[in-house]
């Protein structure tokens, strides 16, 4: 689990570090990016993506995945763009095509939609604040994977007028019948969460991030499940591999701010002792994750409702509470 994790975290770290190395490229964040056009793009129709690739011109973007837990079937696939500078592009329509390793035929495009990582000041935390590595906006892509096996990936976005290719980071992603974190509609893995008490009251053993996000931390899970919908953080502000656990915490507090009791909230840190070197909680080995973070939403039946890997939006986690809550 761990070499698996480490290996992922590679590919992922690539998001948060380039993230860091200067402004958004190609228009300012705040504003919401056109919507890709999907008959802007070439059809693979049949071309393999060697073939798609070669109708364009060099020097394209870098596109750097922030998911690795794929299934066969329809997937929310998570992504950043750099250019060669190394700044993040969020400002450009874009589209994914994927085709099986070794010259296998072309899919797509599948549009990709922007989504903002950014919070109201009041839930910022000072973790994210101080961090010019923390990551501030993606895109993410629903795309079907029809069988197992490996995958390459590349995007296409529209830069001042022409398109060009972005290349994948690493190589290429491996797509699994059934991977072992749990799933929608899966009985969600009873685990204890440590709450004040259990350190006597000193948060900063069981939440990295600053100040504490104390209200994440007011209930075990345990004495939860099967009782209200839940949502389940799992995440590690400080110590984030991928620089994304600060801002999708902070997505938590704001998104919590918008219920009273009709949904509790919860945060879970990573690692023991908050050390890296000490290897994953036991809560993370329970829910078998091999990377982080990870947001689970829970119906009251004390099944899973939702699941997203990596960073997500305000909008997205919205989504993911209403699916816990309607079932």
């Amino acid at each position: 689990m761990r070499s698996r994790h480490a290996l992922i975290a590679l590919a992922v770290l690539v998001l948060g570090l380039l993230a860091g190395c200067g402004g958004d490229s190609g228009g300012d964040a705040a504003q919401t990016p056109p919507e890709a056009n999907i008959s802007d793009f070439p059809k693979a129709n049949g071309k393999t993506l060697t073939d798609l690739l070669g109708q364009l011109g060099q020097g394209g973007p870098v596109l750097a995945p922030s998911v690795s837990a794929i299934q066969t079937g329809r997937n929310r696939f998570g992504f950043a763009l750099f250019d060669r500078s190394r700044k993040q592009i969020s400002y450009a329509p874009t589209v994914v095509y994927i085709a099986k390793s070794g010259g296998g035929r072309a899919m797509g495009p599948f549009k990709a939609r922007y989504e903002s990582l950014e919070v109201k000041p009041q839930f910022e935390s000072q973790t994210v604040a101080s961090d010019p590595d923390a990551a501030k906006t993606m895109y993410v892509a629903d795309v079907p994977f029809p069988t197992a096996g490996r995958y390459d990936v590349i995007g296409m976005a529209r830069l001042d007028g022409r398109l060009v290719a972005a290349t994948p980071a690493g190589g290429p992603v491996q797509v699994v019948k059934n991977d072992p974190v749990p799933g929608v509609g899966d009985p969600a893995p009873l685990i204890h969460t440590p709450i004040p008490a259990d350190v006597g009251g000193d948060l900063s053993q069981i939440d990295t991030r600053k100040p504490p996000a104390k209200d994440l931390h007011e209930v075990d899970f345990a004495d939860v499940v099967g009782k209200k919908p839940i949502v389940l953080v799992f995440a590690t502000p400080l110590l984030c591999q991928s620089r994304v656990c600060g801002p999708v915490v902070d997505i938590a507090e704001e998104v919590k701010s918008e219920h009273k009791d009709d949904v509790q909230f919860i945060h879970m840190e990573i690692y023991n002792n908050n050390s890296i070197d000490q290897g994953f909680r036991p809560q993370v080995l329970q829910w078998k994750l091999p990377t982080e973070p990870w947001v689970f939403t829970i119906n009251k039946q004390g099944k899973v409702a939702a699941r997203i890997e990596g960073a997500y939006s305000a909008d997205e986690l919205r989504a993911a509470i209403d699916e816990a809550v309607k079932s």
